[in-house]
């Protein structure tokens, strides 16, 4: 079980310690962001070499947290006390962009 801002989540379908009593529906976040020309043209000369672009990393791991910072405060909007099946989605838009997508159950949960 992770948490984002006190909000508890899991990949899975129960959370230890809780009880889901309903469920509100899916609750996402959603992130668009590019490398900029500095970082891009950056990363594309580390990309000729074999082994890890840092600069994407940074990008990515950035951009996840933003993602569940959004999903969280989603579900809070529902009235949700957690998030259960929480994934990750990831896409490219026109060789520029990356979209990272946080989704799952938001749910009212008991603790037990």
């Amino acid at each position: 079980m992770s948490e984002s801002a006190e909000l508890p989540m899991t990949t899975a379908l129960e959370l230890p310690g809780m009880r889901v009593r309903e469920s509100l529906g899916v609750c996402y976040g959603l992130v668009v962001r590019s490398m900029g020309m500095v970082g891009g043209v950056t990363s594309s000369f580390r990309a000729l070499r074999r082994g890890e672009v840092p600069e994407y990393t940074r990008l990515l791991e950035d951009s996840r947290r933003h993602a569940i910072d959004r999903m969280s405060d989603n579900a809070r909007l529902l009235g949700a006390d957690a998030i259960i099946a929480v994934r990750f989605d990831s896409s490219e838009i026109g060789g520029q962009f990356t979209e990272i997508v946080a989704y799952g159950t938001a749910v009212k949960a008991d603790r037990i």
